[in-house]
């Protein structure tokens, strides 16, 4: 039953990202989103099934997602930013493609496909190594503290696997201007769901102040 809901999600889900991607194009012949579709579909689905099949109360964690799923005020407000961001970075991207605003060489759109599967592959390391990863920000009764694995890197790995692919989104549609796009909305949504994030987990979540001490960098090592 899990693995046939996580089907029907990732087909609806990728049909309208679809078309998210070519009614901006207004053409299927955009070969950097075919593949890009690919990427995404293949990183996505195998792995929920995955999931479903070895860790099927991570994977609904993770299906909980949107502003309705968020039990903070302020989450629910940077959830919709940053579906606004994720959307305005995809419409510019395409866009750029359609109006010729840069050249992305071939190599460019393969490195950029190679970021997205990276950024998505490693969101779903990140569900295995800890099973209380879900998409939507709750501290759950007997939640331990995970230290290890991507978590003695830095404190919120899945946000840096999302770093990973939404810059790799851009060039993968043949775009370079997306990557402003990017540059202008990732850091203030992210920064502000992290910040709050670790308001929570500081306050209810035994252990994370020592966590914090001992792991210094929230998203980037050596950056921030």
């Amino acid at each position: 039953m899990t693995a046939l809901r996580v089907a029907t999600s990732a087909i609806l889900g990728l049909m309208l990202f679809a078309a998210l991607v070519f009614v901006p194009a207004g053409t299927l012949r955009y070969w950097q989103a075919w593949v890009f579709l690919a990427v995404f579909a293949v990183c996505t689905l195998g792995p929920s099934i995955h999931l479903a099949v070895h860790y099927p109360a991570a994977l609904d964690r993770r299906m909980k997602v949107g502003p309705t799923a968020e039990t903070r005020p302020a989450q629910r407000l940077i959830i919709v930013g940053a579906w606004l961001m994720f959307v305005l970075i995809v419409v510019v991207s395409v866009l750029d493609w359609r109006m010729g605003w840069s050249s992305v060489p071939v190599w460019a759109v393969i490195v950029g496909d190679v970021l997205v599967a990276a950024g998505l592959l490693s969101t779903q390391l990140v569900v295995v190594q800890n099973n209380y990863a879900g998409a939507s920000i709750r501290i759950e009764e007997g939640q331990p503290l995970v230290s290890t694995g991507l978590y003695s890197v830095v404190r919120h790995p899945m946000y840096s696997a999302a770093l990973v692919m939404t810059v790799g989104i851009p060039p993968a549609l043949g775009s370079w201007w997306g990557l402003l796009v990017v540059a202008a909305t990732f850091p203030p949504v992210f920064v502000a769901r992290i910040l709050d994030e670790e308001r929570a987990l500081t306050a209810e979540l035994a252990g994370y102040p020592q966590y914090r001490a001992r792991v210094r960098y929230r998203l980037v090592p050596g950056v921030w």
